[in-house]
């Protein structure tokens, strides 16, 4: 061989080698992060659950609350209507992969940081209690939606069978941790700063977003555990959320990916297949309420609901408003009309004040609904013998739930948490539904009988049934 075709040869073999020591380097995405710190993974995890409340896709894919605004009848399917009939199926793997998981990574990261001195300890303890608020406020709409959830086994990835823990033990659970965490809360102290998309690091406002979700969870619980409740009641009667400036609320972005699930859509998407449901419209129509301006566009000057569950043309009917196709419009976790409607209830229960006070809250309740929507004429709203409380029909359950599903459009799992709970206003299924009432309950995912049935099958017998018919232990009305 020619002595120049060698020196090439050795250097070809010479210049492979070297190159060889480095492919997998050359198969790095230098770009993309490796790690993240726990106020990113907090951060996702917030998001996330608000995406979980507000997204309009539902079914298998879709998110396990969303069809809740369907449930409570505030609207209706136009075009496909399986899920207005009940025909649906749940996925809960987004709350618990983007929430859980989430917000148990963010707390292994946190836990492994070692504070440089006292306001770095304050810091990290402050964090650590805020991620159990956001767990337990998660894990209790598991809880108050399907009854036994996968809990104690949960989020461990070498587990695929993780077995359903009871839902009474997994919620009497949820009460002691939260009210360890406001207990861990301190005010003077820093949090997750600009990570926090809820309230910017004021660790103040997480007591209050903790305790109004204390008195939130011992109502729901007081029927069954009327002691219990009570206690969680009597607990978080101080230190609320006393204003619509300290609702916990995340408010999206003007640009994507971080606006609001709904204007991605309905102003993006153009989707047509949802109109505003007669029970609601008719009621307010009746009502003369004023926040149909906000929550419903018109036809031909009028609001008009379809009936519910019913085929129908979309340009017929009022659909959502305006305000609903901004990418802004924030999602909320609890609002400043929701803790004064629950006071409302405390006081006619005679756990916290008195029957005389209930009016109160309840007018600050509509009042506080009116002002969060920018609608003026709550007073004269309030004088109609039709809302007033000492004139609207039905004991206090009745006025208060009536006005309660109102108040929460747009805030669909909470409006039909409420209904069952409080069992008002009275809806009736469609007559082409796959069940005869109003659902009670959400069906476990259908992944669950193939991926780990016998722990699917233990909770179903457990629970009376995999059914949506099938009454959880909170609901005992």
């Amino acid at each position: 061989m020619h002595i120049k075709n060698i020196a090439g040869v050795l250097a070809m073999i010479c210049l492979f080698s070297a190159c060889s020591k480095n492919l997998e380097e050359l198969n790095e995405n230098t770009k993309d992060a490796t790690q993240a710190d726990g106020a990113t993974f907090f951060a996702y995890a917030t998001k996330s659950m608000a995406d979980v409340m507000q997204d309009l896709t539902y079914g298998s894919s879709g998110t396990p609350f969303t069809i809740c605004r369907l449930f409570a009848q505030h609207t209706s399917c136009n075009t496909y209507n399986e899920g207005s009939n009940y025909y649906a199926q749940f996925s809960w793997d987004n709350v618990y992969q983007d929430v859980l998981k989430n917000l148990d990574e963010s707390k292994k990261t946190i836990v492994a940081e070692e504070p440089i001195d006292e306001a770095g300890a304050i810091q990290q303890r402050n964090q650590l209690a805020i991620i159990e608020i956001m767990n337990v406020y998660a894990y209790a709409r598991l809880v108050e939606s399907f009854g036994d959830i996968p809990y104690s086994e949960a989020l461990n990835i070498d587990n695929v069978s993780a077995k359903y823990d009871d839902a009474e033990t997994v919620y009497t659970d949820l009460f002691a941790r939260l009210s360890a965490a406001i207990e861990n809360l301190d005010a003077s102290g820093g949090s997750f700063g600009t990570s926090d998309l809820i309230y910017g690091g004021d660790a103040g406002a997480w007591i209050k977003f903790g305790n109004s979700l204390k008195l939130q969870m011992g109502l729901r619980m007081i029927d069954a555990l009327p002691e219990l409740g009570a206690e969680a009641v009597q607990q978080a009667s101080s230190n609320l959320i006393g204003s619509n400036a300290e609702n916990a609320v995340l408010v999206y972005q003007e640009a994507t990916p971080n606006t609001n699930p709904l204007y991605v859509d309905l102003a993006i998407g153009n989707r047509q297949d949802f109109v505003a449901a007669a029970p609601l419209v008719d009621v307010m129509n009746t009502l003369n309420d004023p926040r149909r301006a906000v929550f419903f566009t018109t036809v031909n000057g009028n609001f008009v609901g379809a009936p519910y569950g019913q085929p129908v043309e979309y340009g017929q009917y009022s659909h959502f408003g305006g305000l609903f196709y901004t990418p802004s419009v924030p999602s909320i976790f609890i609002d400043y009309a929701t803790v004064e409607f629950l006071l409302a209830e405390a006081a006619e229960r005679g756990i916290v004040g008195t029957a005389a006070e209930a009016e109160m809250h309840y007018n600050n309740a509509i009042k506080a609904s009116f002002e969060y929507y920018g609608v003026t004429g709550a007073e004269a709203y309030l004088q109609q013998a039709s809302v007033a409380y000492q004139t609207a029909p039905g004991a206090w359950k009745e006025k208060i739930g009536l006005q309660k599903w109102i108040a929460l459009y747009n805030q669909g799992y909470e409006a039909w948490t409420e209904y069952r709970r409080l069992d008002y206003p009275k809806l009736q299924a469609p007559p082409n539904g796959f069940i005869d009432i109003v659902p009670v309950r959400l069906l476990y995912p259908t992944s669950e009988q193939t991926l780990n049935g016998a722990s699917w099958q233990a909770a179903s017998d457990a629970i009376g049934g995999d059914l949506m018919t099938t009454k959880l232990f909170w609901d005992t009305y």
